[in-house]
This record gives structure tokens, sequence and C-alpha cells, in this order.
């Protein structure tokens, strides 16, 4: 899919969807990335200068944790787990957005007689 036809995360959305990225288990940042892009259908574009800002605030916050291991191409890498906080402020913020896009929806779908209203 061209760049063009992805679209840019909301804001808050991202640490969301890194949490339930790890709760597949321990990634590291590109790992992270690509789960989201694939898992989104290519629609999601995660851009690397947000994901490692939202990484870092997740961890400062309690909700990940991280330790340096070695990624499929040995390399060096930082990875990411979710912690027991994490997967409680999860199911939170799912609950949220899960209400808030049938909110969005509701009112995509209302009747187009409202208009005139």
């Amino acid at each position: 899919m061209p760049d063009a036809d992805k679209i840019q995360l909301l804001p808050g959305t991202l640490e969301m969807l890194v949490l339930q990225t790890l709760i597949f288990g321990p990634r590291h940042g590109h790992g992270i990335a690509t789960t989201i892009e694939r898992t989104s259908g290519e629609v999601l574009l995660v851009d690397h200068g947000s994901l490692y800002p939202a990484l870092q605030r997740l961890e400062q916050a309690g909700l990940i944790a991280s330790d340096w291991g070695t990624s499929e191409h040995n390399r060096r890498a930082r990875f990411y787990k979710l912690t027991r906080a994490g997967r409680r402020k999860l199911a939170a913020e799912t609950g949220k957005w899960e209400k808030v896009v049938r909110a969005v929806t509701g009112v995509l779908r209302a009747p187009r007689e409202q208009e005139g209203a």
C-alpha cells in the first residue's frame, strides 16, 4: 500500500496499540511498529519518531519494562514487555476506545434527514 494511503495514528492511540501488541510477548521497537502496521492491514503508519518517545513514556509510567537482547538479525536491541499495570491500563483504554468507536459510528450512520434539523 502506498504511504499516501496510510493513516497517521491519533494522539494517545499509539500507546494503546503498543500495549496491545505486547500482549503477544516481548518485542523490540521496530517489531512493535511492524506488528501494528501488519495487523492493521497496512493502513496505520507508525512513525518511529513518535514510537520511541511513546515507549519511554510507557516505561516511565510502569506500563512496560525493557531489557537488552539480540534481534532476529543478530543485532543488539531493546525488548519491551507488558507489566501487570500495563495489562490493567490496556483493559481500561480498550473499553474507552470501543465506546468512542460505537459513538462515532452511530453519528456517521445517523439518517440523512437529521442534516436539515
